[in-house]
């Protein structure tokens, strides 16, 4: 049943100051198209919040060329915690996110030019052969700027939205089996183990790692899977250090990456299927969770380390808000995309300076 989970709909990012993110994100990122902003309690995350409901701000913001959007996240009722050491490639959890480029090396122009020195690496090739580099944003986060394979409308900026993430992992083995029996990222790309050239930017990234790229072999079709499109997962295994967790004693929601979201459809089969392979839901929203003016039902599983994975299957989101313009997909066939003309009004809210 993993031929329901459509896409990467968003990658969460706990940041200090929302505000402050989201305007870096939609200037650089191209980030300008708000699917919901709200200020609400968590109150269904308590099992990654001390126990406790904590209340926070949220933007969900994409960008209308294509890819997954972010879910720019930061707690109101106390202070957002980064981590207690600098996390390094290979430890446990989400370390990058991959956002995609119609031109790779135009991108890096742009980015070095308007970006503090030292912010972007060299341009650089991966053992699959493709070019890429790596951008360090102002609150500590790694985005790696890949060439986009597919695109829903021709990009406003220099880029798309997110198209992947790296992961560390703690044994390869196990990983590979969630990523591709759970998550149905079956086509094995590149798998290799050594030193690697072009991740000696990143902290840690000279040392040894056990290296695996993996995409899908075949897109999968869903409400929104013309604008998510093709997705990325890279794992990285240290071999010559023991990693730790990036949130280790720390909550769901501060600072950094907290969960990898994929827009999913026939959530009812999903639990069945993540449980059967040893990943049961740990939390579930229910039938219905309202996010200010959009609606859905979330749940969220780990993957072997514990990193977060979310699942949302939406059933409502603004279009047009000042004419009152809601997308119900309720009685929808969500197997199906929706027509590009309709998601595509969505570029009419775009936030601009």
């Amino acid at each position: 049943m993993k031929e329901n989970i459509v896409g990467i709909q968003q990658i969460g990012i706990g940041v200090p100051d929302v505000h402050e993110a989201w305007d870096f994100y939609r200037k650089h990122f191209g980030m300008d198209i708000p699917v919901f902003q709200e200020s609400a309690e968590a109150k269904l995350m308590t099992k990654y919040t001390g126990g406790k409901v904590h209340a926070r701000s949220a933007v969900l913001a994409i960008n209308i060329s294509g890819g997954g959007g972010m879910e720019i996240w930061q707690y109101t009722s106390r202070e957002p915690q980064a981590p207690k050491f600098e996390p390094k490639l290979g430890d446990l959890g989400l370390f990058a996110a991959k956002i995609k480029s119609p031109d790779v090396n135009k991108s890096h122009q742009i980015l070095s030019e308007i970006l503090p020195k030292g912010s972007c690496s060299d341009i650089l090739k991966n053992p699959a052969g493709e070019v890429h580099f790596y951008v360090r944003d102002p609150f500590g986060n790694y985005f790696d700027i890949i060439p986009g394979k597919d695109w829903f409308r021709k990009p406003l900026t220099h880029c798309g939205g997110v198209a992947g993430s790296s992961i560390g992992v703690g044994n390869m083995e196990k990983s590979l089996a969630f990523y591709r029996d759970v998550l149905g990222f079956d086509k094995l790309v590149f798998d290799g183990s050594g030193i690697f050239d072009d991740l000696a930017y990143l902290p840690g990234g000279n040392k040894s790692f056990r290296r695996v790229i993996l995409e899908r072999s075949k897109q999968v079709s869903g409400t929104f899977s013309r604008l998510l499109g093709q997705n990325t997962i890279e794992l990285l295994e240290a071999i010559d250090y023991k990693p730790r967790r990036i949130f280790e004693d720390r909550y769901w929601g501060d600072q950094g990456f907290i969960h990898l979201c994929f827009d999913v459809y026939d959530m009812k089969a999903l639990e069945s299927h993540v449980a059967a392979k040893g990943h049961p839901f740990t939390i579930n929203s229910g039938n219905s969770f309202d996010m200010g003016e959009a609606s859905g039902h979330f749940t969220y599983c780990e993957d072997p380390d514990g990193t977060w994975i979310e699942f949302v299957e939406t059933y409502r989101i603004p279009v047009l808000k000042i004419i009152g313009w809601y997308l119900n997909l309720g009685s929808r066939d969500r197997s199906k995309p929706l027509p590009d003309w309709m998601l595509g009004a969505l570029r009419f809210t775009r936030k601009k300076d």
